[in-house]
């Protein structure tokens, strides 16, 4: 009989945090970050297929949540360290990748509307990326 996955190990973003240089950011509830490889498409002899030679990679995310301070204004351009958290209680394990060489794309002075909550979009790009802890199923 097959093994069917154990719906409670499913992670949940619940938990997650985001740490900038080590400050756990509370008010920060979103955080998305993809490498893009730039693959470069060889044409071989001997072989009807393309092949692929692995190029740069680009690193990009967004962070969002509420507005709170004007930690990231204050910060200008300047590069910092991101560590994401993911983790729920049912699940395997924690993960954490540790994001470095970050650097805002844009900051936002102003972008407010009387009776809601100010929110910050904050994309950015990244240098590398380490795999601090995995998560490992059984």
């Amino acid at each position: 009989m097959p093994e069917y996955l154990d719906p409670n190990r499913v992670i949940m973003g619940t938990y997650g945090q985001i740490f900038i240089d080590g400050n756990w950011q509370s008010n920060l509830n979103h955080l998305e970050a993809t490498v893009e490889a730039d693959k470069r498409e060889l044409n071989l002899v001997g072989t009807e297929w393309s092949t692929f030679k692995l190029g740069r990679k680009k690193g990009t995310g967004t962070m969002s949540g509420y507005k709170v301070t004007s930690d990231m204004i204050n910060r200008g351009f300047k590069k910092f360290e991101i560590i994401s958290k993911l983790d729920d209680p049912e699940a395997y394990g924690f993960e954490r990748v540790r994001l470095s060489g970050c650097m805002v794309d844009k900051i936002l002075l102003a972008n407010w509307t009387a009776g809601e909550e100010v929110q910050e979009d904050i994309p950015f790009t990244f240098e590398s990326y380490t795999l601090l802890d995995p998560i490992v199923g059984p």
